[in-house]
């Protein structure tokens, strides 16, 4: 815990800057990529998913390391070549387990925020899921694990390949030559975010763009088919909590709604946005047909609001940075205190964004909170 809160300390600091440099250079290229409350939407989901990672609310069916040790049929020395070939041993898992994510309804829940912004931009790559409570893709690596990659080397690349993914979020970036038969460039990821019928569930690779060409599910952007950002089910909503459960929350209501049982069985492992006919009809839901017609979710914001709403984001990241720095000096306890505390005042916050009816008892229950967590220190 205390390596990856040290990485952090590097890793956070470095995408900030980026998002800054993106902004500026937007600016000078007479381009417009950020809108104020949908950056600290995503910046604050970038927050939660940290948070979360610290609570400990993941449950993993079958960590790598376990597998190594009962599975592995040779074992091999730590080379330049051991840890090429992790990464893209893990770029393969990568690509399906997005794939998996995309199609499966009840999967969706677990990818649905990194979609959610309607813009597309650096600061939209840190929208990264919370809903992810169980470990199930762990399969995904039984071959590594066979023949036998360490699980070192495996903890090394995967922080690696993480961040790899964040720079090609970015409509300032055209088409990149010879790179395009090569990586995941800003085109290819332009074109997995859009909602056009054109490009729906397409480009699951992360970093090598070859699987998608491989498995079928590669599309190139059109010159004259301009992306649209989003989800076809808008999320209307700055709080990226809500956001993380709203899709299971869907799925959970339909599931109770309808008269049929087997409906209410395969309604999870149907493909993603599928309905039973009877609740589709009783309860309609809006879904965008028109891409171009949609219009973007907005919500009233005063210069003086929007240093308030830029304000927290600051304060709350300053509370994070220092629980990064202190890692070492927080009990358990403490540690699932303070994260506590700091994702109370993200769906504050946010929730006030949206204006909604919320808004004023959590900003008072978070304050409550802040006071008891005050004094205990």
């Amino acid at each position: 815990m205390e390596a990856y809160a040290q990485a952090l300390t590097y890793g956070i600091p470095f995408f900030v800057i980026l998002i800054i440099i993106e902004s500026i250079a937007a600016r000078i290229m007479g381009k417009k990529v950020n809108r104020p409350m949908d950056t600290i939407s995503s910046l604050s989901s970038g927050m939660t998913n940290t948070l979360k990672n610290f609570m400990g609310l993941t449950v993993i069916i079958l960590s790598y390391e376990w597998m190594v040790e009962h599975f592995a049929m040779f074992e091999i020395k730590s080379t330049l070549w051991l840890f090429i070939l992790a990464f893209i041993g893990h770029d393969f898992a990568g690509y399906w387990s997005h794939r998996f994510n995309h199609v499966v309804n009840v999967f969706w829940n677990r990818h649905i925020v990194h979609h959610s912004s309607e813009e597309f931009n650096l600061s939209c790559a840190l929208r990264q899921t919370i809903s992810t409570f169980v470990g199930i893709y762990f399969f995904l690596y039984i071959t590594m694990a066979l023949i036998g990659i360490p699980a070192e080397v495996v903890g090394i690349v995967a922080p690696i390949h993480l961040f790899a993914q964040f720079w090609y979020h970015t409509t300032l970036i055209g088409r990149m030559g010879i790179l395009e038969h090569i990586i995941v460039t800003p085109s290819h990821h332009r074109v997995h975010h859009a909602i056009n019928p054109e490009y729906i569930d397409k480009n699951f690779s992360e970093i090598f763009i070859v699987w998608d060409k491989w498995f079928g599910t590669f599309q190139a952007e059109i010159d004259d088919v301009p992306p649209v950002y989003g989800t076809k089910k808008p999320v209307k909503t700055w709080n990226p909590i809500l956001i993380n459960f709203m899709h299971l929350w869907q799925l959970i209501q339909d599931a109770w709604r309808t008269s049929s049982w087997w409906d209410k069985l395969r309604i999870w492992f149907m493909p993603t946005g599928w309905r039973p006919e009877d609740v589709k009809e009783n309860y309609p839901v809006e879904i965008v047909t028109d891409p171009f017609a949609r219009p973007k979710y907005d919500t009233p914001a005063s210069p003086l609001f929007q240093a308030w709403a830029w304000a927290q984001l600051v304060i709350n990241n300053v509370l994070m940075f220092y629980m990064l720095v202190k890692i070492a000096e927080f009990s358990i306890p403490d540690l699932l205190t303070y994260t506590s505390f700091l994702m109370v005042s993200i769906f504050s916050y946010t929730t006030l964004m949206d204006r909604h009816k919320w808004a004023l008892p959590i900003e008072l229950a978070k304050t409550l909170f802040g006071v008891i967590l005050m004094m205990r220190m």
